[in-house]
């Protein structure tokens, strides 16, 4: 299996293979980069692309980004440029910037930690030394980032994880519990006529779906495409269904449904076929008449049951124990869909088994966002966040939100933060199992 080979790796190994790094070449930056910097493109030894922006007036601070996804086939530079202007805040605070494209498309997180730690020593060995070094992971880059940070714990001075995937391979079970509960109310992904597979899989290699045909079939059962006045009795209760079993709002079920798909596909092509997610000891609840829905499923042939080795597999490649001994500092929205903020909880509680509760402060927005939560969130992060790595002053919740308003007077309603929040654990809104 591909992601047991790089679990027993990533066992053994501590530092990157010592090829040298070229240096990267002074290039245009993209639009809507701040003016005044200075951008730096390349490909490093193991091939992959990224982009290093340098601000005119430099703090002195590298915040190393590792970017959201997985993005799904060849990884494209472009995907830099897309990066450094959703996070343009970044540099107008004058910091500088590295981000790595990463090597590998799809679910590939632990050479994407490699490769987020090699972009790293080229900005020190190429460009500059800096006095702090962050990294931060966002979204699915949380992952990679809580990764690298126990890989090369010596390269990072603080942490920070926004709306960020932090429970680890239990975040995406409910995916396969979306597959297994469309399956039941729709039976089109596969029809009767077409090749029967188990959906833990996803999509049997091979089998060739474009996003348009999947969306196409969704809205045939569900009516997703039409306004809800539109759409018949039978589709909004199965709409409803949906919500209430899923916990996830009527606008995020075919984005998740598309993960369950496609980046399930990804998974286990990685694990030999066989699939790390499993649902044959799920209770659901939530719908209106939960015994009628589980035995359905379990007459219908909906129950899955985990490969032991591709679980293993997964969680060597994309886990993270919370061994982490600098600074950690969180921020996510409370409605976010795509990512739960329950998820958070777990991070927490790894840390603490551990012994190092006290190098998280984890914040939260009322927010339903997920891939960026307003320019006012993130500077009082980055400050919060250097004095405590500098001074040792450690933020509070509180502190955060009120220095927002203070940085943002003219966009204090956008200083959303919940000081008070606390997330509920990740069991209370995805299915145990």
């Amino acid at each position: 299996m591909a992601f047991a080979a790089a679990g027993l790796l990533a066992g053994c190994a501590t530092h990157l293979s010592p090829l040298s790094e070229i240096a990267p070449a002074e290039a245009v930056c993209p639009s809507g980069v701040p003016a005044g910097v200075k951008c730096f493109r390349g490909r490093d030894s193991a091939s992959s692309h990224y982009l290093i922006a340098m601000p005119q007036k430099w703090s002195g601070v590298l915040v190393v980004h590792a970017h959201g996804g997985p993005v799904l086939g060849e990884p494209k530079a472009s995907r830099a440029d897309e990066d450094i202007r959703r996070w343009a805040i970044t540099l107008t605070q004058g910091h500088a910037w590295a981000g790595s494209v990463f090597r590998q498309g799809g679910f590939a997180v632990t050479t994407a930690a490699e490769d987020t730690e090699r972009v790293r020593k080229i900005f020190i060995q190429h460009i500059a030394k800096p006095r702090v070094t962050l990294l931060h992971g966002q979204s699915w880059g949380a992952m990679v980032a809580t990764r690298a940070a126990e890989r090369y714990a010596n390269s990072w001075d603080g942490l920070l994880l926004t709306s960020g995937v932090v429970a680890g391979p239990t975040t995406y079970d409910f995916r396969l519990d979306l597959r297994a509960l469309y399956q039941h109310l729709c039976a089109n992904h596969p029809r009767p006529a077409e090749l029967q597979y188990p959906l833990s899989i996803g999509l049997p290699t091979g089998i060739q779906m474009s996003a348009e045909e999947l969306a196409s079939r969704a809205d045939e059962c569900l009516g997703l495409r039409r306004p809800a006045a539109q759409r018949t009795a039978e589709q909004s209760k199965k709409i409803k269904t949906i919500v209430d079993v899923i916990r996830i709002p009527e606008a995020s079920i075919l984005g998740h449904l598309n993960w369950g798909t496609f980046s399930l596909q990804d998974v286990v092509s990685r694990t030999s076929g066989a699939s790390p997610f499993g649902n044959h000891q799920v209770r659901y609840q939530g719908s209106d008449d939960d015994k009628e829905l589980n035995s359905a499923l379990d007459v219908k042939g909906l129950r899955f049951k985990a490969d032991p080795l591709a679980a293993r597999a997964f969680a060597a490649d994309v886990d993270y124990a919370g061994r982490f001994r600098v600074p950690v500092l969180t921020t996510h929205g409370i409605n976010d869909s795509t990512v739960f903020v329950e998820g958070n909880d777990t991070l927490r509680q790894r840390m603490e088994r551990h012994g190092n509760g006290a190098n998280l402060v984890q914040t939260y927005v009322d927010s339903r966002e997920h891939s960026y939560l307003g320019d006012p969130i993130y500077p009082p992060l980055f400050e919060a966040l250097l004095k405590w790595v500098e001074q040792g002053i450690k933020p509070t919740p509180q502190a955060i939100a009120n220095r927002c308003r203070e940085l943002a007077v003219q966009q204090a309603n956008l200083c959303r933060f919940a000081p008070e929040y606390t997330p509920r654990p990740l069991a209370s809104r995805i299915a145990p199992r």
